[in-house]
């Protein structure tokens, strides 16, 4: 009886979003898991959260075991204090936080910077630099709560003014943010107002109801927050935040060494090692054999084709966590052969994905169904049936399509298992008499400015784009598919997909975001501008004497909690 009574009083004064939440727990539409992470998006506490979810049933999911969008070590207690050693991909950008675009740059910004929210293992929100947050009831402006008593490493509070000022300067398109990826379309510059000293509130260009995800570590890596009137461009000298971690030394090509904050406003998650490091490799080889080698103590992401030797050592520990980290095979809708969609379903159709799971991840990632709705996303409809190879019916696409032959050029870069793929590619296509040539050159070259009209990444017939893991699909859907989108290498322009994907970016009860989330999986597969083939595993690997180490599909590491084991 004291726990309905604790029920109803926090039901009355709870929003009607998250009363309906509570009202599709106890109906067994929403599982538990469900549960607990569209609560954390529309601002409920966790306390909260763990009240309800107990007290009104629902049931577990029954999606896929084992960590979802992040990972860590083995729990065991360690030794305090000590230097711990991460060897991770070199930055291939300057560490200026607007023009952070890749792996080993956003996980040095992540030391030091801080965010609003930070997306866990489980994909659920975790508030860091905003207590909570909430929106109106049509999504279409947010308020965050922010945390009070933070400092910057200079000694200056954290304050609403420096996060509604660090918002507006991403958004401003004249600053060339990277961040615009997830918020161009969604935030407009000035849109981020104090409306106290402890308030923020974002009026976005549209209802928007992940919002809270495109201010996370996951989504939009870029946005830690820094002083109002701060210059970006000066960040690596000094690499400020509010972080667990301060900067002691940068040298560039070489790593990065930090020191425990010990001002840090977070004393419940203070860093337990002395001093972290973070060593740059700019091949994947020259990582594994430091850590083989005794160079480093752990490495944050590896492939199978390339580690594969680190999965059976025995000096060391492996983990895995599904992600919605992939790869995008594009082809141009507006021109050439693969302007006719029966031509792109015919290449889809010529891919044999269980060789390809198996060949280049011995199993450790999930079909993807070319669209960006990987397994790990709640809303993905996975009654939506998986394209299979079918050689036959390619044939036959072609021939009715006037496509006697078909000569393509691949394009991409040699990062990762990417020109394995791309040979696998180039042989499944020869069974249907399309013949390939590979143009596989560096990333810098690949992604060249990373526009329109200097980037073989956007400009090219056909190519392979590497995707960072995200906690939402919404930037997956906008930047690479919408009409006018950022990275939109195919070139697609469809209304109704347009239309569609509106809808699902505004949605904020779960019902209709899966109901949405099915269309948009349904007209990609008709449409065919992208092959998505899988959506692979993250795997880390650390010698067997170290615990507590966190490391995000994103690319985050964490070693707040890392030490030797006792």
């Amino acid at each position: 009886m004291d726990s309905q009574r604790r029920v109803d009083e926090v039901r009355a004064r709870s929003s009607d979003l998250e009363n309906h939440l509570v009202d599709e727990l106890r109906a067994g539409r929403l599982s538990r898991r469900e549960f607990v992470r569209n609560g954390t998006v529309v601002g409920m506490s966790m306390t909260t959260i763990g009240l309800l979810a107990s007290a009104c049933g629902g049931q577990q999911s029954s999606t896929s075991s084992g960590n979802q969008g992040g990972t860590s070590a083995q729990s065991a207690k360690v030794d305090p204090g000590g230097t711990i050693r991460a060897g991770i991909v070199a930055p291939a950008s300057d560490l200026d936080p607007f023009k952070v675009n890749n792996e080993g740059a956003l996980a040095v910004l992540g030391q030091t910077g801080e965010y609003l929210a930070r997306s866990n293992s489980k994909l659920e929100l975790e508030p860091r630099l905003a207590e909570s947050w909430q929106p109106n009831r049509d999504a279409s402006a947010w308020t965050f709560q922010i945390r009070q008593g933070v400092t910057f490493h200079n000694g200056e509070p954290l304050t609403a003014e420096d996060v509604a000022a660090t918002i507006n300067a991403h958004a401003d398109p004249d600053n060339g943010s990277n961040a615009l990826s997830a918020i161009a379309g969604v935030v407009s510059k000035g849109a981020a107002k104090a409306v106290d000293d402890s308030r923020v509130e974002v009026q976005l260009d549209a209802p928007n109801g992940n919002f809270p995800y495109l201010v996370s570590s996951d989504d939009n890596y870029n946005l830690i927050i820094l002083p109002k009137g701060y210059d970006f461009s000066k960040w690596k000298d000094d690499f400020l935040g509010t972080g667990p971690w301060k900067l002691e030394q940068y040298t560039p090509d070489i790593g990065v060494t930090y020191v425990r904050n010990r001002d840090y406003w977070d004393k419940s998650h203070m860093a337990n090692p002395d001093k972290i490091e973070l060593k740059f490799y700019g091949k994947e080889q020259a990582r594994i054999l430091g850590l083989q080698g005794g160079e480093v103590d752990l490495m944050s992401n590896f492939s199978v084709t390339g580690g594969k030797a680190l999965l059976n050592d025995a000096n060391l520990t492996t983990m895995e966590s599904r992600a919605s980290v992939h790869r995008q095979i594009h082809m141009r809708t507006d021109k050439g052969a693969l302007a006719d969609k029966r031509v792109r379903q015919a290449v889809a159709l010529l891919l044999n994905r269980r060789n390809l799971v198996d060949g280049l991840f011995d199993e450790k990632a999930d079909f993807g169904n070319d669209s960006p709705f990987a397994p790990v996303f709640p809303d993905t409809d996975k009654s939506v049936p998986q394209r299979q190879q079918d050689v036959e019916r390619a044939k036959a696409l072609l021939q009715d399509a006037g496509v006697g032959s078909l000569d393509l050029t691949l394009t991409t870069w040699d990062g990762f298992e990417i020109p394995q793929l791309a040979q696998l590619i180039q042989n499944d296509l020869k069974a249907g008499g399309v013949d390939v040539k590979l143009n596989i050159t560096d990333a810098g070259t690949y992604y060249g400015d990373a526009v329109f009209g200097k980037s073989p990444w956007l400009d090219s017939e056909f190519g392979i784009t590497d995707y960072g893991h995200r906690g939402v699909p919404n930037v997956f859907l906008t930047a690479p598919l919408k009409s006018g989108g950022a990275w939109n290498a195919a070139h697609f322009k469809n209304k109704t997909y347009d239309k569609v994907t509106d809808d699902y970016v505004a949605a904020l009860e779960p019902g209709q975001k899966k109901q949405l989330a099915k269309q948009i999986q349904e007209l990609l597969l008709d449409e065919s501008p992208m092959i998505v083939p899988y959506f692979y595993f993250l795997l880390t690997a650390a010698r067997k004497n170290v615990a507590g180490v966190e490391v995000s599909a994103q690319g985050h590491v964490d070693l707040q909690g890392a030490g030797f084991t006792a």
